[in-house]
């Protein structure tokens, strides 16, 4: 569907955070650049994520009895009320399963979906200290960190990027701290490696997407619309990015046949291969079973025009290589 239907205005429901923000900002540039008479009309909404941040994030949707999307649910409320047309979402947040009342229209050209460490010194995870203390809200993350670094201590924090930085600063006890690349360079924070100047400098290290694998969608600002909203569908058509909605479909797709939430210890990422039979994507996934220490991993190449095959070859994958 190419502007064969003329829209005159449209409303995007964002988070309020400084974060999010700068994704929506993202998302009207782009709905600017391809409808230049477009009226957008912005609007703020507090999620439950955003609300309970006096505990862990693994824990928010038990304590308010909800089985998923603490920074989604009230975004989709909105567009369930015909309050706003499109909730602009950072897509890992996302779940993998949408009721089918909603659906992701397109999403923008990803950034970095690596993750990075933070730290007071130079050196990266060596440079921690023996019994250092390195914080994040992510389980994944978490797991990953103990795998490959069991001597630290990993502790929970929460907070919007600035103020996990600051706390991070702050505190005599944290030694480093993890978070995704992407949010530092959307917020204008990350340069030449370090966050801050003079003798603030905290020192950015990224970690090995191989080993450290990001979660489903990092990296990625996600359009989510009514399904039978077509003029949604008409602007968002228009701006999505089609090698990042291949990918991250196939990492959403294979969230969804694991059974897994945005807080179990998952990462799966995938890549368009730029060597071999164009339109390949190599999909890699780390997996952290109930109970069990150490990871399963796989890893599968093909068509990136089945990205929902792709994903369960690499779960069948898995499953035979581990008895999963």
């Amino acid at each position: 569907m190419k502007k064969d239907r003329e829209v005159n205005s449209i409303i995007l429901g964002t988070r309020g955070s400084a974060l999010a923000l700068a994704q929506v900002e993202m998302a009207e540039s782009a709905l600017r650049t391809a409808f230049p008479d477009l009226g957008i009309e912005r609007k703020v909404i507090k999620t439950t994520g955003d609300r309970r941040t006096d505990i862990p994030l693994s824990e928010v949707a038990r304590a308010v009895d909800m089985d998923k999307g603490v920074f989604t649910k009230e975004l989709e409320v909105a567009l369930q009320d015909g309050e706003i047309d499109i909730a602009v979402h950072s897509l890992k947040d996302m779940p993998s399963l949408l009721d089918e009342e909603f659906s992701v229209a397109a999403v923008l050209p990803r950034a970095s979906r690596k993750d990075v460490l933070i730290g007071k010194e130079r050196g990266g995870l060596e440079g921690i200290r023996q019994g250092g203390r390195v914080a994040t809200s992510s389980v994944r993350r978490r797991r990953l960190l103990e795998l490959i670094r069991p001597d630290l201590e990993v502790v929970d924090i929460r907070g919007n990027v600035p103020t996990r930085l600051r706390k991070l600063r702050e505190s005599e006890e944290l030694e480093g701290l993890l978070l995704a690349k992407a949010g530092l360079c959307r917020l204008g924070l990350l340069h030449d490696g370090v966050v801050g100047s003079g003798g603030e400098v905290l020192h950015v290290t990224e970690l090995d997407e191989a080993v450290f694998v990001p979660a489903a969608g990092q990296g990625a600002i996600g359009l989510e619309i009514r399904s039978q909203d077509l003029n949604a569908l008409t602007v968002c058509e228009e701006v999505n990015d089609g090698n990042t909605m291949r990918v991250v479909a196939a990492e959403r797709r294979f969230l969804s046949l694991l059974g897994a939430g945005c807080e179990t210890p998952v990462g799966v990422a995938g890549t368009v291969e730029e060597d071999g039979t164009p339109g390949e994507i190599r999909l890699r996934a780390v997996v952290f079973e109930d109970g069990e220490d150490v990871p399963l991993r796989g890893e599968v190449l093909g068509s990136g025009d089945d990205p929902e095959g792709l994903a369960a070859r690499l779960l069948a994958a898995m499953k035979e290589s581990n008895s999963m």
